[in-house]
């Protein structure tokens, strides 16, 4: 962290146990950022704390101080039948668990602690058996944890301290009725510690806060923006035809640059990743279609630098610390304005500076005008110079392939390539209007299921029993018993009823109608 992000307090003017301060100097943390400064001497007293600050001001470092404290300074309860962990950290995401999980480990190389992480999507015995052995600190998302706990492989009957971290994004991602399933099997929060920290606290989170913590005293580090004050903001007015050669000129202008790219949707993360690999730009994408351990990589390869731009969905937004992003570019502006904090969130971390670009498309600059109330400042407009838009031949835009997207469900991308292979049913001279099925073993066409043939067929013998020989029911289709080819003008159906209710047949042009019986 650069100095002038850095306060006066030392960590080492707390009481704090020896071990923790062993970790920290190895770790290079010498002196509190705002928020620790301020939560420490709150939470090392036992009180609970809700905290508010921005993005990559060191609130994990806080709570896991707190934790390890608490949890030396205390004596381990009685071993029982199951794993009971000690203290509990909640996360949103799995990538945030994961690196909350390597902060613990580093902060606490030296205390003796066993730590442990749980998430969904990978390594589901291996998790399972490493809980089972036994933990103090546990961190997990809360799918995987209601899992393990309904198995009772563990219970939380000994926990002395709970951390809700991102936790305006629990209730985001529909994880509030989890987090309450955990907090209820808990000791009352008058025995237990809560920590919930978060750069926007919004009221359904201050309100969460008070229904299960014990009086928590709110700390909140003012600033003048809610952003990160070395982000320098900036947005473009654009069609949404020019998004993406401005994107592409805008990332080749940026040399030597570690660059993340924020999309609304999944689809259209695909799309934006075929322009930048088709257009000779390395990228991947990390949302919720890839395999875990897939992202897993992906974000080991983007933070050491071997993947200059990652294309990513809000999955990537929250909580990350991926070190040395220059460039943060919202190729779609976020609907909600705290995902735009959390997203430029993603550069200028530790005291760093960094550029956020905003879009400002047809689709979204409604949104515009929310994000600018929301932080609190206007976020200035520049012109797009000709220049800056690079060439695209449309041709170049690469399809989503399983390797190289990466996507976690293979059957959709089966499904696309048999799409690809089958003639187009608008085009294909076979496929004339009234027609109900194709010749299966036609060239340039793939041989059709056997339930579809047999509701075609089915299909065909419905309209044989409805309609009279040589009909197709079409007004502007020529007659094949009418020489001249003219279209005969549609008949109306005339249908009668019999006595016993039935519906007679359909009486063929020409022929009279029998009288009923």
């Amino acid at each position: 962290m650069t100095d002038t992000h850095l306060t006066q307090t030392r960590f080492d003017g707390f009481a704090l146990d020896q071990r923790i301060l062993d970790g920290l100097a190895e770790a290079g943390f010498t002196r509190c950022t705002p928020i620790q400064a301020q939560t420490l001497p709150i939470a090392l007293a036992g009180r609970d704390v809700a905290g508010q600050a921005q993005t990559g001001t060191g609130k994990t470092a806080a709570f896991l101080i707190v934790l390890m404290q608490r949890l030396l300074r205390e004596s381990p309860p009685p071993a029982g039948q199951v794993a009971r962990p000690r203290a509990l950290i909640l996360a949103p995401t799995r990538e945030l668990a994961v690196q909350i999980h390597r902060d613990t480990r580093l902060l606490g190389k030296y205390t003796g602690l066993r730590f442990a992480v749980v998430y969904g999507g990978a390594g589901y015995q291996e998790q399972r058996d490493t809980l089972a052995a036994g933990v103090d600190i546990l961190i997990g998302t809360p799918g995987r944890l209601i899992d393990y706990l309904k198995q009772r492989v563990f219970d939380l009957k000994a926990i002395e301290a709970v951390v809700l971290d991102e936790a305006d994004r629990m209730f985001d991602l529909g994880f509030i009725k989890d987090i309450r399933f955990l907090l209820r099997r808990m000791p009352p929060p008058e025995t237990r510690q809560g920590l919930l920290f978060s750069a926007t606290l919004s009221y359904r989170v201050t309100e969460l806060a008070y229904e299960h913590m014990n009086h928590p005293q709110l700390v909140k580090i003012e600033t003048d923006t809610i952003t990160a004050d070395r982000v320098r903001q900036r947005c473009y007015m654009t069609s949404n035809e020019e998004k993406i050669p401005l994107l592409l000129g805008l990332v080749r202008r940026w040399d030597d640059s570690r660059i993340m790219v924020f999309v609304n949707t999944k689809r259209e993360a695909d799309r934006v990743w075929g322009f930048l690999q088709g257009n000779g730009i390395n990228a991947a994408v990390l949302s919720g279609d890839v395999p875990q351990k897939k992202r897993l990589k992906l974000l080991k390869d983007f933070t050491e630098g071997r993947l200059p731009v990652l294309v990513g969905t809000d999955v990537a937004a929250r909580g990350l610390h991926i070190p040395d992003v220059t460039h943060v570019v919202n190729y779609d502006l976020p609907e909600d304005p705290e995902d735009y904090v959390h997203r430029i969130g993603r550069t200028a971390r530790a005291g760093a500076a960094g550029d956020a670009i905003g879009f400002v498309c047809e689709t979204y600059a409604f949104c515009l005008p929310d994000i600018e109330a929301f932080i609190g400042t206007k976020i200035p407009v520049e012109p797009i110079d000709p220049g800056m838009l690079a060439k695209v031949d449309p041709r170049s835009r690469l399809r989503p392939d399983r390797e190289d997207r990466c996507d976690a469900r293979p059957a959709r991308v089966a499904s696309r390539g048999k799409a690809a292979a089958r003639p187009d049913r608008r085009s294909d001279p076979r496929r004339s209007r009234g027609k109900v099925d194709v010749d299966p073993g036609g060239a340039g066409s793939a041989p059709e299921p056997p339930a579809r043939r047999e509701e075609a067929a089915l299909t065909a013998r419905t309209a044989a029993a409805v309609s009279p020989p040589g009909a197709d029911g079409l007004a502007d289709t020529p007659s094949s018993d009418d020489p001249s080819g003219e279209p005969k003008p549609r008949r109306r159906r005339r249908r009668s009823k019999r006595p016993g209710g039935q519906i007679a047949e359909r009486t063929p042009p020409g022929q009279a109608v029998e009288p009923a019986d």
